[in-house]
This record gives structure tokens, sequence and C-alpha cells, in this order.
């Protein structure tokens, strides 16, 4: 049997299930397999990869599947047991998705609370490279399992993804039905290590570049871990996806993440929609994290304000055009400076698979009227004669707190521009004025928190007022320029 197959599996229940079984010795034979007594599927198999495509099932379980391979006088049983009808969520990128619930805020809590949720099964993918596309995983950490404090709590990034985990577990405290995860991540990975080549060339990205050491600690190497921790995935009926992932492109390929990203989204998709027989969406729902905050001694570096920024496809927030059906969290606020992982790992993973499952909720799920994102500006007017920036937000915003450095304009004066902070002067319930009078020249440009660090934990100053959700960061060019004031 694939790797993917194990004595406690989970299985989508949404659309019709496929199920891919290898034998490498048989090369003709017949299968039954049983969910239900009385309802055997009968195969002649010529070859030796043979699917069986179950009917769709309600959520629920356990069932057990036996599977009888004939051939001759000789008949060989396989039996999987424990099986459950759900969602299947993957859960993808480096090393912030790859931290483990030992590592996370309110460990001990979460590790004695995980027996509670035996409806959500999980599985970890091991860390594995290949130079082509596998049909099947090589190896797996864990294979579909229950979850225990054990397996979730093994050790510092390694096994079961934190974010996976809560992120299910929320989906299954609203959906009440089982929920399968699959991790399957790498620190200090770049997007292009789980990117097809597909993908990649149609970024314009056929050869590899020099890869910069500070930044890039894991496998490097062009789809590298597509080939072997993604692709031979490509059976399973999925829900949808979520990503963390971006830290490793802050110095590598920056400034083609917005069409780097985009366009691994778009390969997932056809890869999965294709390998599944159709039974995953072709445009099923893809979650990620926006990147949170980090230390550094030059905070001028505005390396991860642009992947912010550019995983959105320059948009600044999701979906759009470029991104449809997607949905992010925010986590610039998230911040932790006392990390014992470092900065760049925040710890606060609760908040930030929470932030997730709303999107979810909302796009994949499609509750209707669910807050899931924080206040963007849908409007930005230029009151040059009084000095004054005014910004008009398409939903309530809350200002929290007086902030003059988190919004900078672009001044510019005799063909030179640089970034002034500005204050905020009045606000309403979706209206907020920036003073510029500090600036004599001309406004063309405006962007809200563009730095490493934009505030302390969960103390940015604009949120939505009935949630916790930050207003995301962005940054705006201004049409009505008006010179001097």
């Amino acid at each position: 049997m694939a790797n993917l197959y194990s004595f406690e599996y989970s299985l989508s229940q949404s659309l019709e299930i496929a199920i891919n079984e290898y034998n490498w010795a048989l090369i003709s034979f017949e299968v039954i397999d049983w969910l239900t007594p009385g309802r055997p599927v009968v195969i002649s198999a010529p070859s030796n990869t043979w699917m069986v495509v179950l009917d769709p099932m309600k959520p629920g379980g356990p069932f057990e599947m036996m599977a009888q391979q004939t051939f001759g006088t000789r008949n060989i049983t396989l039996k999987v047991h424990d099986i459950l009808f759900g969602d299947v969520w993957l859960c993808s990128g480096q090393s912030n998705m790859q931290m483990t619930v030992l590592q996370i805020f309110n460990a001990t809590r979460e590790l004695s609370s995980a027996a509670a949720y035996q409806s959500v099964r999980i599985l970890s993918v091991s860390l594995i490279q290949a130079e082509q596309e596998l049909e099947d995983l090589d190896a797996v950490d864990l294979p579909w399992s229950k979850p225990t404090s054990e397996n979730l709590g093994q050790g510092n990034f390694t096994y079961m993804s934190a974010v996976c985990w809560l992120f299910g577990r929320y989906l299954y405290d609203t959906l009440q039905y089982p929920i399968g995860l699959i991790s399957s991540s790498w620190g200090g990975t770049p997007i292009e290590a789980w990117s097809s080549g597909r993908s990649l060339k149609a970024c314009g990205i056929l050869n590899q570049g020099p890869i910069p050491q500070d930044s890039v600690t894991g496998p490097s190497e062009h789809s590298v871990l597509w080939n072997a921790m993604i692709h031979p995935l490509q059976n399973m009926t999925l829900k949808g996806v979520i990503w963390y992932q971006g830290e490793s492109n802050m110095n590598y390929n920056r400034d083609l993440y917005n069409c780097t990203f985009p366009a691994l989204i778009e390969d997932w998709r056809q890869t999965f929609h294709h390998g599944s027989q159709g039974q995953t969406e072709r445009f099923f729902p893809f979650g990620f994290v926006q990147l949170s905050s980090y230390l550094s001694n030059d905070n001028s570096d505005d390396g991860f304000p642009q992947i912010r920024w550019h995983q959105t496809a320059d948009f600044g927030s999701v979906p759009n055009l470029k991104m449809p059906n997607t949905f992010m969290a925010v986590a610039m606020d998230l911040c932790d400076r006392n990390s014992p992982f470092g900065s760049i790992h925040p710890r606060d993973k609760e908040t930030v698979a929470y932030r997730l499952h709303l999107g979810a909720r909302a796009v994949a799920y499609g509750e209707k009227n669910l807050i899931f994102q924080g206040p963007l500006p849908e409007n930005i007017e230029l009151l040059a004669h009084k000095g004054l920036l005014n910004l008009t937000y398409y939903q309530q915003v809350q200002v929290q707190r007086q902030d003059d450095k988190i919004f900078e304009i672009s001044c510019c004066s005799d063909h030179q521009c640089k970034w002034l902070p500005v204050p905020m002067s009045t606000f309403s319930t979706q209206t907020l004025t920036l003073d510029i009078n500090s600036c004599y020249g001309t406004v063309d440009a405006l962007r809200y928190a563009w730095t490493l660090w934009p505030c302390e934990y969960k103390q940015c100053p604009l949120y939505h007022p009935s949630s916790t959700l930050p207003a995301p960061p962005f940054i705006a060019f201004i049409l009505d320029q008006v010179p001097g004031h």
C-alpha cells in the first residue's frame, strides 16, 4: 500500500474519494473492498497501480476497509480500520509552520487537551528531497494517527506542525466532524524549493541563482521539496491548503515573490485537481500567514515589508483578482522578542491558527457576515490646502492607540523623495485623518506598518472594533498630487 495509508486514516467526505494503492510485486489481480457490508467493489487491474473511487460519504466513522487481492489460488487480504470521513487540509511552508506544539505558548495546556480531539487525525511527511517528481512518499515521520501529547510534542521543529494542529482543532470545534491534517514543511526553505519547474518558468525563473546563506538554511535547489514532499500527495482529495513561508525569500528572489507565490498556488491547484481525478476542487481554498515581526540591527531593511506586500500579489488583501479563493492571517502584531528560537519564530501560534481558521470558515465554508480580516482603506484623499490626508476604510476601524510613526508619506522635492512619519490627527468609525504638514514638497505615496517590527505584541494602532484582527500593512500611491501647501 502507498505510504499515505495507515491504520488510523482520514478521508475527504465532500466528493467521491479516489484511493490509490501500490503493489509492485503483483501484475494482475482483483480487489474487493468494503466500507459497509454488502457493497463490494471488484476491480481487475492489469498493472501494478490501481484506483478505487468510492461513493460520497457523509462525515463520520469509524469505518473499516478490506482489500482482497486474488491471483490464481492465492488470496491476500489487507485491512485498514478506524477510517473517518471529513475534510483533509495540507499544511506546508518553512520553520514557522514546522514549529511544534512543544515550542509554543500554552504548550502544556494544548498537549493535555489533545486527547479530547480523537476525530482529528494527523500525518507528518518526512524531510525528503528528490531531483525528480516522486509518485509515492519515501517516508513519513508520523503515519495517520490520533493526536496525543507524545506525537504533538516530540521536540523542536519535528513531527507535527503546531499551526497545522491548532488550525484543525479550531475547525473541528466549529464543524464538529472529522478533520485530517497533513504536515509537510521544512525550515529555512525558499518558495522555489516548493515550486514545480512549470510554475517557476511561468515567472521567468529558468536557472538557479546564488543563494544567500544567511536567510536560506534548508534545501534551496529548485523543486526538490515539490518533487518529494508535495507531488506524492497529489492523489489525495483535499479541502484546502494552509501555508506559512516567505522569510527565506527576504533576500532571495524577493521581487519575484508577487509572481512565484500566486504561481505556486495555481500549480498546486491544477496538480491536486488532476491527480485526484477531479475530486479536489479546481480552485480549492488556499490560506496563508502574512509574515510576523523580526528584530534586526538594520530596522530600515524593508525586505520583510516587501514580502508581506508581495504575499498578496501587491493588492494588500485577499482574495483578489490574482489570488482568488484565498485567505490570509495577518501576524505582524504577534511579535516575540524573547523567543528562545529567535524573534523570527514567535511562539503565539494559537492566534495565528485562530485567524487562519476564521479565513477558512469564510472562504472555504462560506460563512456569511463572518469578520475574517482587518480594515483596509478603500479611498485616500489628499487635502493639500489643509495639510491633511484623509483615509476612508471599507469597514469599521478602531484606533486602539495613537502612533505618530506607523504611517509614512513619501515627500518629494527637487526630484528627490524620502519617507516621513506622519501623526494621526482625527478619526471616526470609518475614517482616519493624517497630518502631513511636515512635507513641504509633493506627497506622492502613503504606507502603513512598513517596517520589520510595526508594533509590540497585539499593540498595533488599528484593529477591527468587533474582533482582534489588525489592519494589514499597505502602500499606496497618491494620484491627486498637489505640490506644496
